[in-house]
């Protein structure tokens, strides 16, 4: 199919006040998807995260910042401040989105939260996001990732089934709340388009951290009971998970009897083991794993990853080499698939990004463009959206915008 000029988004304004990442996330999202997004930044401290250990090898700027707010334009204002906040209304009154993420009474005391710029502009699609959620006893406690997978179970589910429970080491509970809040907002839009009114969305970190806990949650539902934790193994499958191999780990699922038929006959060459009470299914597998995974582990170390690997394929068995991440960043097939790309930042130079994973048959995503400085693009954003030069000015000469030239 051959795409269109345009992506799905395009000539889409989202007002995005967010910072760190579970925000930031959700506009990088509609940011892909061809969305204008306008990054609203305090002027001097700007985002947290264009603070958090940049790399003096490029340009000073921080590869947290960098990766979470490709495709986005910077507009330094002090929303603070009264005259702040009326240019915040003035870009209300045609924007679609505005993604927020303070605790539910920043935006009020600012005269920014919903209930006022629905006023304005009736049509807009407001999301919050927040620890706890608006309607939430816990509403003005602040969120942060580790405390959500803390206590949505995340964390208790993550981990060697003898050791403590772990933190994921990806921001998971940040990242799935940016997914649902773009999930959110798209489904606003549409229902945008039907009704001719926007809504407010409120999204906490806890609701959705809880949520992608999924089956483990409705086992906990109706046993009563929280399952252990397995580690890299499985609660119903044998064999599954991490492997070793004479030259590093892979990690295999076996998941039904035509893959465990496969793997016996053409990947190992035990064919034996499909007769043998001990191995023959997946149920006695279970009962007898201490007794089978070593046996497992002493055929597979008898060659390399690669050849297993191959094998495996082959046979049309699940399994994966264990990479670090910069041997998954340079795999044949990321790359093949345009998933690292090289943009230019007007600091830092040539900077390798990982690019949005949405493929359209008929329309693009947005070509990646580098994060924006802090604000790069304050006075271009404010002329668009028909502030005289004048006004700029007088607004820069009080310190309410950055980044406009005298």
């Amino acid at each position: 199919m051959t795409q269109t000029a345009a992506p799905p988004l395009a000539g889409k304004l989202v007002l995005d006040f967010t910072r760190v990442l579970a925000g930031p996330w959700s506009a990088l999202n509609l940011a892909d998807l061809g969305a204008n997004v306008v990054k609203i930044e305090h002027p001097v401290t700007g985002d947290d995260t264009r603070h958090y250990a940049p790399s003096p090898e490029h340009g000073g700027e921080s590869a947290y910042f960098l990766f979470a707010n490709r495709n986005k334009r910077s507009l330094a204002l002090d929303i603070g401040k009264p005259e702040g906040q009326t240019v915040i209304k003035r870009l209300v009154e045609r924007a679609d989105v505005v993604i927020e993420n303070f605790r539910p009474d920043v935006m009020e005391r600012q005269g920014l939260d919903y209930e006022s710029l629905k006023a304005i502009n009736p049509g807009l699609v407001y999301c919050s996001i927040s620890g706890y959620g608006h309607a939430s006893p816990l509403k003005l406690v602040a969120g942060y990732d580790p405390v959500a997978q803390a206590e949505s179970g995340m964390m208790w589910m993550t981990g060697q089934a003898d050791g403590d429970p772990l933190r994921a080491g990806i921001s998971y509970a940040d990242i799935f709340t940016g997914m649902f809040a773009t999930q959110a907002i798209l489904g606003a839009l549409l229902a945008r388009e039907r009704d001719g009114v926007g809504q407010h969305i409120d999204l906490a970190l806890l609701d959705s951290a809880l949520a992608v806990t999924a089956n483990y949650a409705q086992m906990a539902l109706l046993t009563g009971q929280s399952p252990m934790r397995y580690g890299n193994g499985h609660p119903f499958l044998e064999p599954f998970g991490l492997c070793e191999t004479s030259d590093g780990q892979i990690t295999i699922v076996i998941g039904n009897d035509r893959q465990w038929q496969r793997f016996c006959k053409d990947v190992v060459e035990k064919p034996e083991w499909l007769t043998d009470n001990r191995y023959a299914t997946n149920e006695a597998r279970m009962a007898n794993r201490a007794e089978f995974r070593p046996i497992l582990n002493a055929i597979l170390a008898q060659d390399t990853r690669e050849n297993w690997i191959a094998k495996f394929r082959q046979a049309g068995v699940p399994a994966g080499s264990v990479r670090d991440l910069c041997e998954a960043l340079g795999a044949d097939e990321v790359r093949a698939r345009g998933m690292v790309a090289d943009v230019k930042h007007p600091n830092a130079g040539n900077v390798a990004m990982v690019t949005s994973p949405i493929r359209y048959g008929g329309t693009p995503v947005s070509e990646p463009v580098a994060a924006p400085t802090l604000g790069q693009h304050s006075a271009e954003i404010l002329a668009e959206q028909g502030f005289s030069a004048d006004e700029i000015a007088a607004l820069a000469a009080r310190g309410i915008v950055r980044g406009v030239s005298p």
